[in-house]
């Protein structure tokens, strides 16, 4: 069985693309970063999708983005909220929840532990269709990662590993995404969207009009699946 490194971020992505590469018969090391988000919430939803999948080891890593600041994911900056019809952002703008250089941190973990573990592939759910428009989730910046992975680390310099970086998201809408999941058994009320979480009793819900919220709400409703954290939490998104 070979091994992958999944980057679990606790979100509909993420969770369903741990879901393929199991499918796929590989052995999974679930890979989470607990950065000082806004949305830290999704750690634990991270947890439960890991424990239900039965990963082989879900590690989590922590470290301080907010010393960086840059996006109003690690800093006081107000996560955009839609006001009237569209997008919070406009299409063509990179918006402000953008945290800089996230992806090649998180790949850079990765890529470490699969160095050690022997493994050959990295999993990210990374989608260039129904995305907020980062542009470390592009096709091109995975192909620039992967051939840096295989340049810069000893295992592949040696000979004994060549990494692949694998998307298998990447040219999805949001509503195949759930689908395709819905399919694999994936259990979305373990999976969290929301970048501005709102406490609720003692817990949290989603705010239900952020980018993110929009857009998971948006997949869910053209896939014909009911999203299990919807009721009375994204009123009139659909």
């Amino acid at each position: 069985m070979k091994k992958a490194v999944v980057l679990l971020s606790g979100g509909v992505d993420s969770s369903t693309v741990l879901a393929i590469a199991a499918s796929e018969g590989r052995e999974i090391y679930a890979l989470s970063f607990d950065y000082l988000q806004r949305h830290r919430v999704e750690l634990e939803y991270a947890r439960m999708t890991a424990r239900a999948m039965k990963t082989r080891r879900h590690l989590i890593i922590s470290f301080d983005l907010r010393e960086i600041g840059g996006s109003a994911l690690t800093s006081d900056i107000e996560v955009p909220k839609r006001i009237g019809e569209g997008r919070p952002s406009p299409p063509d703008e990179i918006p402000v929840t953008y945290v800089p250089a996230r992806n090649t941190i998180f790949l850079s973990f990765g890529l470490a532990w699969a160095e050690v573990l022997g493994a050959e592939e990295i999993y990210i759910g990374a989608n260039a269709i129904d995305y907020s428009g980062y542009p470390d989730c592009r096709p091109e910046y995975l192909r620039a990662f992967e051939n840096m992975a295989n340049l810069g680390t000893k295992a592949s310099v040696q000979g004994s590993i060549k990494f692949s970086i694998k998307a298998p998201l990447i040219s999805m809408k949001k509503s195949d995404i759930i689908r395709k999941g819905s399919e694999l058994g994936v259990d979305y009320s373990f999976a969290w969207s929301c970048y501005d979480p709102q406490p609720r009793d003692k817990s949290f819900v989603p705010c239900g009009r952020c980018d993110s919220c929009r857009i998971r709400a948006k997949g869910f409703a053209e896939a014909g699946v009911r999203d299990p954290l919807a009721e009375d939490i994204y009123p009139d998104v659909a």
